[in-house]
């Protein structure tokens, strides 16, 4: 069973658009390089395709677009001379057009000298954000302990890796414990919390004996990191499960959408005990408390954040998750996530917060 997760630099490319960072579709490249050949070749072939040049003024405009500063001047030069070869009826411009012209040139080679540097230092500084973030949510191996995982993440914000969902698995005296959950908002200014919040069930899955232990540590870690922040209202939810053995497995939610236990033709949404997110610390509500669900073999566990459950489509209708996972029960728990996601595009559900998927299938004693 893979772990699905749609980093944009591995195996699912991120569609910025060449406007927003990508790089230039082939035709912008050739466009200019296209635009010095055909106009020089109709004005050699006949005197009345003089009334072209006009279009070589836009070649080194557009050669800064995909070309570096050589590059871009070389193709301004050959403006210039073609500008000036007799054969080709375009050497009559006057003084002022002709340096005019060069003018251009000087300025398309600066201006392509200028955006080459910032690229590359964008370049780096992405590569430097990306390593950070994946320091973050490293991807999930294909199992933890006894129980393999599959995952499918995608964030809101465009450009970055990581947003408001988290999620972990972790192999424990206590068994393998996982968490997803959804900080308050969404990318950049969510990953301080989540960072927190990782570390702090990192921690909690070894020490604490149950998941409302597990649930405390990580209200408190909430409170205290809003403690000296003026008006903070920080707060997440979240969703703790345990497996101890592979018979039952237990569930604690806090504010957070209950799993679905996906079984050979059939999917329903578990019955949880819902509690209050973390670090709301309503007065006079019990904390959240953990039930425990009985396993057959060849279930499985397909957590989901927000993003999923509240997508919504045309009709302004949420996504029915749990009947359409139903229709996909037989899909390869590796594929799942990802067959989820494509089911959400095909029937043309707007997903307007970061997309979390987990899937976990507990293997029996000896496999």
């Amino acid at each position: 069973m893979g772990s699905v997760r749609d980093w944009p630099s591995r195996g699912h490319r991120e569609h910025r658009g060449w406007l927003r960072g990508a790089p230039p579709p082939w035709w912008v490249r050739v466009l200019p390089v296209f635009l010095l050949v055909a106009v020089g070749t109709a004005t050699l072939i006949t005197p009345h395709a003089h009334d072209l040049g006009f279009l070589l003024g836009a070649i080194p405009p557009l050669a800064v677009l995909s070309y570096g500063p050589v590059t871009t001047g070389l193709l301004g030069l050959g403006v210039v001379i073609v500008l000036n070869v007799p054969a080709a009826h375009l050497n009559r411009p006057g003084n002022t057009d002709l340096l005019t012209i060069v003018f251009v040139v000087a300025l398309s080679v600066f201006v392509s000298y200028v955006r080459s540097h910032r690229d590359a230092q964008l370049h780096t500084e992405r590569a430097i954000g990306e390593a950070v973030q994946r320091a973050v949510l490293p991807p999930l191996p294909d199992r933890v302990g006894r129980v393999r995982c599959a995952t499918y993440y995608r964030a809101a914000q465009d450009g970055t890796l990581v947003g408001g969902d988290f999620f972990d698995v972790r192999a424990g005296p206590y068994g393998v414990r996982a968490v997803m959950g959804d900080v308050q908002g969404h990318g950049l200014r969510a990953v301080a919390t989540v960072v927190s919040l990782l570390g702090a069930f990192r921690e909690a899955a070894l020490d604490q004996p149950d998941l409302e232990s597990v649930a405390a540590r990580l209200d408190r870690r909430l409170a205290v990191d809003s403690v000296d922040a003026r008006h903070a209202e920080l707060f997440a939810t979240a969703l703790l499960v345990e497996f101890a053995d592979a018979a039952t497995v237990r569930v604690l939610a806090c504010g957070h959408p209950a799993p679905v236990l996906l079984g050979e033709h059939e999917a329903r949404e578990v019955s949880v005990a819902p509690g209050p997110p973390l670090g709301i610390g309503l007065v006079g509500v019990e904390p959240p408390k953990e039930v425990t669900v009985a396993l057959r073999p060849g279930d499985r566990l397909f957590l989901a954040s927000d993003g999923v459950w509240e997508a919504r489509d045309a009709d302004d209708a949420f996504y029915p998750l749990p009947r359409r996972l139903a229709t996909l029960a037989a899909t390869p728990s590796a594929e799942l996530p990802a067959a989820v996601w494509e089911d959400l595009l095909r029937l043309r559900y707007r997903v307007r917060d970061d997309a979390t998927m987990l899937v976990l299938a507990p293997e029996p004693p000896g496999t």
